[in-house]
């Protein structure tokens, strides 16, 4: 059984002024983090789902890419277009990552790839409060893209089903904090 990773990084980043896939911290690229985490987090393969000025971010992927036509309609359609390309592998599993979330850690991913293999989605919790990444089996992802619809993605699904999602502490592994102005990079030192 494998678990695919699946970073969704197709936003223009308006209040940064470009798309946040660009952004440097560190010397890298928070897409190229982003990528890094879920392969060292133990994702195999790892897609990533581009939609604003692909043709700019996609020299620097370095995994598959995946662009989501209708990326402006917001993260439900990134997410869509990332679990269809999916289901042409052999994952049973996917973890959900955001691209905008350069501090999650990578013990959180796998401790969500550990819950791989059962019918429960597992969310990566931070003071309790559910955030990303996420892990989706195989079996809803289907039902996941069919609620994913503006700015929620797998949200939807998991609110309606509280019985079928574990709930994994990941407050030592980092944090889930996003980046989404300049003030936020500058609070991380970039």
């Amino acid at each position: 059984m494998t678990t695919a990773g699946l970073l969704l990084a197709a936003g223009e980043g308006r209040r940064l002024g470009g798309p946040k896939a660009l952004i440097e911290l560190g010397g890298r690229t928070l897409v190229e983090r982003g990528v890094q985490l879920l392969q060292d987090g133990g994702c195999d393969p790892v897609l990533v789902v581009l939609g604003a000025q692909t043709d700019v971010v996609r020299p620097l992927v370095p995994a598959r890419v995946v662009v989501a036509q209708d990326w402006a309609e917001g993260l439900g359609a990134s997410l869509r277009a990332g679990l269809t390309a999916l289901t042409g592998t052999a994952a049973s599993a996917c973890v959900v990552a955001l691209v905008d979330q350069p501090q999650v850690g990578v013990d959180a991913v796998r401790r969500l790839v550990a819950h791989a293999g059962g019918r429960e989605a597992a969310v990566a919790t931070y003071g309790g409060e559910p955030r990303n990444p996420v892990l989706l089996p195989r079996a809803i992802w289907s039902d996941v893209a069919a609620l994913a619809a503006g700015d929620v993605g797998a949200r939807a699904w998991l609110r309606a089903h509280p019985d079928r999602v574990v709930a994994v502490p990941c407050d030592d592994t980092g944090s889930a904090a996003d980046v989404d102005t300049r003030d936020d990079l500058a609070r991380l030192g970039a």
